[in-house]
């Protein structure tokens, strides 16, 4: 039964992977508006074939230039957001050369850091400052890595400034993102069992994607908070903590029950 899951997982994603990797690719290289739009499509699919629901509380804020600061703990994350709205990440650098998932972050229009560089901060700063000039909405999983599920951890501030770079009429825009992971199979799941969805460590992929496909339905909300008002996001670190603050508590209220998941 295993066996044949993964086959018919495979037997349909990856002949409309191969399909739509060469649209996608030349939608990037002639700057047309589908190249923000199919990977929304293309995730959402991918998330049917998962068995992955998910589940929007709030909304996206409308106005741009936008920048939406997310808890991160598993590759799943990058799944379930991406079939909500047009985004674009915020990745290190290694992530450019990661076989398969490399490629898919490249064709997401990522904007990859390279962390060993002294220059590297500023020189992040203006590309995701041009790109959120270009309207498109970035996410930047403000951890800095993932975590085991259990648990948010301290956000990071340096990356928060490339909002402060923006020029324009439209009021920069930070906002506060919130992964959740609620059921699997219908029913709570439970603190023991959040680590077999986070990815992190040295966990290797090919096992931790066999324990996602073959185990049960997995259900996650991706909720929206408050945009920061705009005298907190002028200030990075101020922001950052803000966000981290409103991260935590509507995780926990969503994990508690507290807010319909």
């Amino acid at each position: 039964m295993a066996r044949f899951r993964i086959a018919v997982f495979l037997g349909l994603v990856t002949p409309f992977t191969l399909v739509l990797i060469p649209v996608q690719w030349l939608s990037i290289q002639l700057d047309w508006p589908i190249a923000r739009h199919l990977p929304v499509f293309y995730h959402r699919v991918v998330c049917a074939l998962l068995r992955l629901k998910v589940t929007v509380n709030g909304s996206a804020a409308g106005g741009r230039p936008l920048l939406l600061l997310s808890n991160h703990s598993s590759w799943l994350d990058i799944v379930a957001l991406s079939a909500v709205m047009p985004v674009s990440f915020i990745a290190k650098s290694e992530v450019a050369t990661w076989p398969i998932f490399g490629l898919f972050a490249k064709l997401q229009r990522s904007v990859f850091i390279d962390r060993s560089r002294r220059m590297a901060t500023r020189e992040a700063h203006q590309a995701v400052a041009q790109r959120l000039k270009e309207g498109d909405a970035m996410v930047l999983f403000a951890e800095g890595t993932t975590s085991d599920g259990h648990r948010i951890l301290e956000f990071r501030s340096s990356l928060v400034g490339a909002v402060g770079e923006v020029i324009g009429d439209e009021p920069s825009r930070i906002q506060p993102v919130a992964i959740t992971y609620t059921r699997r199979t219908g029913l709570p799941i439970h603190r023991a069992e959040r680590p077999c969805i986070a990815w992190y460590g040295d966990m290797e992929l090919v096992p931790h994607f066999k324990g996602i496909l073959l185990g049960g339905p997995i259900e996650v909300t991706i909720s929206f908070c408050e945009p920061l008002a705009a005298d907190v996001a002028q200030n990075r670190k101020i922001a950052t903590r803000a966000a981290e603050r409103a991260i935590r508590i509507r995780a926990a209220d969503i994990i508690r029950g507290r807010i319909a998941a």
